[in-house]
């Protein structure tokens, strides 16, 4: 991947985290661990939403969604892990 395309994972990333925090919890974590919430999020969602057949298209709107609904999974279960 080039150095363009990393940087773009990783504003997405940001950006996921910080919308699943807010919807989680009311704030966001800071921003290296809403990178990494969000680029694990994107995972996630991608997965999740390829396994249901769902197509939120292409461009990095669909992707900050896709990463966001991950991310909003995952703090959910590290939720119900931590209590």
């Amino acid at each position: 991947m080039e150095g363009q395309g990393i940087l773009i994972s990783l504003v997405i990333g940001a950006i996921a985290g910080w919308l699943a925090g807010r919807l989680m919890k009311g704030g966001g974590q800071g921003l290296l661990i809403n990178i990494i919430v969000g680029i694990v999020g994107a995972v996630i969602g991608g997965w999740l939403l390829g396994a249901l057949g769902v197509s939120l298209g292409a461009g990095i709107f669909s992707a900050i969604v896709s990463a966001t609904i991950g991310a909003v999974i995952l703090l959910f279960f590290v939720g119900l892990i931590k209590k």
